[in-house]
């Protein structure tokens, strides 16, 4: 059920303390940890605490957190002095989401390039 945690989720079981990650943030809503795979100097997922399997379902059920998210992408910049940095949601394998969980990327420390992908 969305919002719920899920048992096969791996972002689920960082939030529940099961996997460890590298958290730079936390909220009563988010957390924020370093990408394992990093695609820039600094590369960290900010996602909700509840489980919805992409950005749109979260946004449709919990705008808030939506805020939320965005609020703490825009800490991990201030903490990690960046000047410039993109923040990206995928929604749905096409887009290259891999983890059904939302969640966003805070990409920076490096020269971006448009388009993007």
């Amino acid at each position: 059920m969305a919002g719920e945690p899920q048992d096969d989720c791996l972002f689920c079981k960082i939030v529940a303390g099961h996997i460890p990650a590298t958290v730079v943030r936390e909220t009563e809503t988010t957390v924020a940890f370093r990408d394992i795979n990093p695609q820039a100097p600094t590369h960290v997922l900010v996602i909700p605490k509840v489980h919805y399997p992409d950005a749109a379902a979260l946004a449709a059920a919990e705008p808030g957190i939506v805020a939320d998210l965005l609020r703490e992408a825009a800490e991990v910049a201030v903490e990690d002095k960046l000047h410039s940095y993109r923040v990206v949601f995928n929604t749905g394998s096409g887009a290259g989401q891999t983890v059904f969980h939302a969640h966003a990327h805070v990409l920076g420390g490096r020269g971006m390039q448009w388009p993007p992908g």
